[in-house]
């Protein structure tokens, strides 16, 4: 498969001036590092605390921001332009996923430092944050491509911020409320397990179950996102 880095790159510029003219989308980038500021200040060094703030990010950044530039392609009636250029269907995805990428990467960085959060292993981390992000991402575009405006995007992206920032810690509920359990097989979740895992003495296998569901879980949004994707190309032709 041949990406053209140019038609990626132009996408990105071209994303790039647009989220910085919308101030209300824009901002939501500070939110995270605000709380973890809050946190830092608190004095208060958990798992939890930290990955309040990184779920938080993923869910607020690279969720909501990626839901808003795709909502706002539909909204101005530009991304059937896209469709029907050269440009191939994952060059578009790519395309439309680098500025939100690169922004989350930033602000996860950000919030890490804020609160100061020093993990068992940095590279097994940083790997299970990369692929967090690509979760988060493809599920933004997902919604965007559902929303019909920017407007709509906002409110559609909640549910996804409620369930995958503060999902995880309803964990502590599970034996009262059986129905619960289904929180413990979340992304969010599964993260937090890997970093508590990588706190004390690991083993290979305990990285399985964290980096097999995150993986899978990447797996069956891409595919919804496209099938949507196509479902929106044919509607729009």
């Amino acid at each position: 498969m041949n990406l053209s880095m140019k038609r990626m790159q132009a996408i990105l510029v071209k994303d790039y001036k647009e989220f910085s003219r919308n101030l209300a989308v824009s901002s939501t980038i500070l939110v995270p590092l605000v709380i973890a500021l809050f946190y830092s200040r608190m004095g208060i060094d958990t798992i939890q605390v930290h990955f309040m703030a990184i779920n938080m990010t993923f869910s607020l950044v690279a969720t909501y921001i990626q839901c808003c530039l795709i909502a706002e392609e539909k909204e101005k009636n530009t991304l059937r332009n896209l469709m029907l250029s050269p440009a191939t269907i994952p060059e578009i995805l790519i395309g439309k996923s680098m500025l939100t990428f690169i922004i989350t990467i930033l602000i996860l960085t950000g919030s890490i430092l804020l609160t100061g959060y020093n993990p068992g292993n940095t590279l097994i981390m940083i790997i299970a944050f990369l692929l967090s992000s690509i979760f988060y991402i493809t599920i933004g575009t997902l919604l965007g491509l559902i929303a019909k405006t920017v407007m709509e995007s906002s409110v559609i992206v909640m549910p996804v911020f409620f369930l995958f920032s503060i999902g995880p810690f309803a964990s502590a509920f599970v034996e009262k409320y059986p129905v619960l359990k289904v929180i413990e097989w979340l992304p969010s979740t599964q993260l937090i397990n890997l970093a508590e895992s990588l706190e004390n003495n690991f083993k290979v296998g305990d990285l399985v179950q964290p980096f097999g569901l995150i993986s899978l879980w990447i797996i069956i949004v891409m595919i919804l996102t496209v099938i949507v994707y196509n479902k929106r190309m044919k509607d729009d032709i």
